[in-house]
């Protein structure tokens, strides 16, 4: 099979044609090949910490967690340098580099064969994967061209889409009828398959190697990034932001990127260019898609939580339950895609919001007993606000940027979305375990449970307590655990109340995003004058 032409990199000015052609869905293939396998192996690691804890027989649970800390700093790291390496390297070359170092993570982490190997090992699949989303976003961009980017970024939704849902059921079920070693190895074929696909189906690098690199913009700004995150990452094990484990690595990072951020505007070439802020449509889009984040993300985390915690469900059963709002995104989200081509973001994110805020508000009103076709609607209710809402936004932002800026927006984009996410985490998780700590029944609960796990006996003054709730010692027990179970569902309610309130913020930000028709920018570098898009 011969390859493509890229329509970025050829002499002439390029014909994108209006509908979306084969050529374009291959090029689509590869890039949600490659975000699927990133995606997915985060949520897919969350379900196995408790078998990563038993099998390498690891007494911390905070030291199991790295696993997921590690992989989302080495994101932090490398996500800041992938707009320059890709303008240096060619985004070809440097996509199979990245599947090519997480396939090997990957084997890696499965051969592990104690924590400090397996959280090492997360770190190459980290370096690897990091690149893979804003890699994918730019190849898409320059493939699809102005008039098609909705469309074809609503492709690229499908695996953020499907990682939070398929990851914990994928998961479940490997670690039930498998072994943990298998949630790694199923990356192999994939990682072959998209190195094979990438190789026929990529268009031909010709990058032109003019930017000199930012060494002192990186000394500042990965390491502050993943300072900031590893800080904020520890407010949910510290319970508090007045830590010294949150507050001296996130201070530090905090001054490390604020130094970027004075130095950035001094270079021709800056590791990350925030010169693309001056694009009111990028700093808009960004802004919203901060709050989107941290809202949406964070609420979402909370939510197999709950029917595991509250309800008892297995991982698999718990995966099984959020799947219809992975079902009502899939709904909207070409349908919003192909809206987006033809009109203003800022008349259909606002309608995605509205209907998020809407199912938001439903997990608040959540009990112990809800009804499980009540939380299946709310659910499938906020995935067709999600499938309206997050794509349009990350179209408005890149399709009016220049070809040469696309690699760098995407990672504007990308790092948002990084930080939203695990600050969004960190304080929902906060507020969480805060209203678990301040119900007497709960932590009663967590100590005799721990106590159990560890084979020791439940301690008296605990006995007692439990004891107080009935005559008889099933009585007392069954009573016991309805409070435990009331309390806990209210800890929920109110930490989904403050998912709520940042998606009502996040949609008073989204009134603001344009309702005109721009000119997009994307083939300025090919001499072809601007398009007006919507």
């Amino acid at each position: 099979m011969s390859e493509a032409p890229s329509p970025v990199t050829s002499g002439a000015p390029h014909e994108y044609p209006e509908k979306i052609d084969a050529a374009v869905l291959k090029i689509a293939g590869v890039v949600v090949l490659g975000a699927i396998m990133s995606i997915l192996d985060i949520t897919v690691v969350n379900v196995a910490l408790p078998t990563f804890q038993k099998d390498l027989q690891v007494a911390d649970y905070s030291t199991v967690a790295w696993t997921v800390t590690a992989y989302t700093l080495a994101l932090a790291t490398v996500i800041p340098l992938t707009g320059w390496a890709a303008d240096r390297f060619g985004t070809k070359r440097l996509y199979m580099m990245a599947i090519l170092l997480f396939t090997l993570g990957s084997v890696l982490c499965a051969a592990a064969n104690s924590i400090g190997m397996l959280i090492a090992f997360r770190v190459v699949q980290g370096l690897g994967g990091g690149m893979l989303m804003p890699l994918g976003m730019t190849i898409m961009t320059r493939a699809a061209g102005p008039q098609r980017m909705g469309r074809l970024m609503a492709i690229l939704g499908v695996p953020m889409l499907l990682g939070p849902i398929l990851g914990p059921i994928i998961g479940g079920y490997l670690i039930e009828h498998a072994s943990w070693h298998w949630i790694f190895l199923i990356n192999v074929p994939l990682g072959l398959i998209a190195l094979i696909y990438a190789w026929f189906i990529l268009p031909k690098d010709n990058p032109t190697p003019s930017e000199s690199f930012d060494f002192i913009g990186m000394l500042l700004m990965s390491p502050g990034l993943a300072l900031f995150l590893y800080g904020v990452s520890s407010i949910p094990e510290a319970g508090s932001v007045a830590s010294a484990k949150v507050l001296v690595p996130g201070l530090i990072g905090l001054a490390l990127v604020i130094a970027f951020v004075f130095y950035s505007f001094k270079p021709k070439h800056p590791l990350l260019d925030l010169r693309l802020f001056q694009n009111y449509n990028l700093s808009i889009s960004v802004i919203t898609m901060f709050l989107f984040a941290a809202a949406f993300f964070g609420g979402l985390l909370l939510v197999p939580t709950y029917f595991q915690q509250v309800r008892g469900e297995s991982a698999l059963q718990s995966g099984l339950l959020v799947a219809p709002q992975g079902l009502g995104a899939m709904l909207t989200m070409p349908i919003a895609g192909a809206l987006a081509d033809k009109f203003p973001v800022g008349r259909i994110v606002p309608v995605g919001m509205a209907i998020i805020v809407a199912g938001m508000f439903g997990l608040t009103r959540i009990q112990a007993d809800t009804s499980y076709g009540y939380l299946i609607a709310v659910l499938f209710i906020m995935g067709l606000g999600m499938g309206a809402t997050m794509m349009p936004l990350m179209t408005s932002a890149l399709r009016t940027l220049s070809g040469h800026e696309v690699a760098r927006g995407s990672t504007l984009l990308n790092i948002t979305q990084q930080i939203a996410s695990s600050v969004g985490v960190a304080v929902i998780s906060v507020v969480l375990t805060n209203q678990y700590k301040a119900s007497q029944a709960v932590t009663a609960g967590q100590a005799a449970q721990l106590a159990q796990e560890q084979g020791k006996p439940v301690p008296s003054e605990i006995q007692q307590y439990i004891a107080s709730f009935g005559k008889t010692a099933q009585e007392a027990m069954t009573n016991f655990m309805a409070l435990v179970r009331h309390d806990m569902a209210h800890a929920f309610a109110v930490s989904f109340m403050v998912a709520f309130a940042l998606c009502a913020l996040t949609f008073v930000v989204s009134l603001f995003l344009p309702k005109k028709h721009e000119e997009s920018h994307l083939l300025d570098d090919e001499g072809v004058p601007p398009v007006m898009v919507h």
